[in-house]
């Protein structure tokens, strides 16, 4: 199978089950915003960081993957000719919320309480934290905006928006475990 198969060449692309949208297609930035997700994600996973927040990280790329599969997959093409589910044993569910929330709970439990808002930065694994959470949130907003022309799972969104709570308190997480500078945002008088 060749990586390249020339039927985008004149700016469509195909979403699961054959449909042809436009490249800039509100259901494509939706997903693909997904994908550029998973590669940050990816970029934290490479770093020099706890084995357990690794593995975390790696069960998270495996859901987007699957958000990604849900965001490619048109609400009149969910289901086959047959009646099965195109997606099958595919889904997001409430049990993938609960273990980002469990995670975050156990971070927080360690971090001193936040007082003010905490600038960006410290540290180049905190910075791609950082970094992630603002792709995580733009894919959030692309997937209610996909939501608002046409129906999407709502706990793709509600996992898309936990992720991104997770995200950042991995990056508090990690600065104080880094013990790099948490710089707090102190507003001009």
């Amino acid at each position: 199978m060749k990586v390249y198969t020339k039927t985008g060449d004149t700016g469509t692309t195909a979403l699961f089950g054959g449909t042809r949208v436009p490249k800039h297609h509100i259901r494509i930035e939706s997903y693909g915003t997904v994908d550029e997700l998973n590669s940050h994600i990816g970029l934290i996973r490479d770093q020099e960081i706890n084995s357990h927040y690794k593995d975390v990280l790696i069960e998270v790329q495996d859901r987007l993957f699957t958000v990604g599969a849900i965001l490619a997959t048109p609400p009149e093409k969910e289901t086959l000719k047959n009646g099965e589910k195109r997606l099958q044993n595919l889904g997001i569910l409430e049990t993938d919320i609960d273990y980002l929330e469990k995670e975050i709970d156990a971070m927080e439990n360690s971090l001193p309480q936040m007082t003010h808002f905490v600038l960006p930065g410290g540290h180049t694994t905190v910075s791609y934290c950082h970094i992630a959470r603002c792709v995580c949130r733009r894919a959030e907003r692309l997937a209610v905006h996909l939501n608002d022309i046409e129906p999407t799972d709502e706990l793709v969104i509600k996992y898309l928006n936990r992720l991104s709570d997770y995200l950042f308190v991995l990056a508090r997480k990690l600065s104080f475990d880094l013990k790099a500078d948490e710089v707090q945002w102190i507003p001009r008088k």
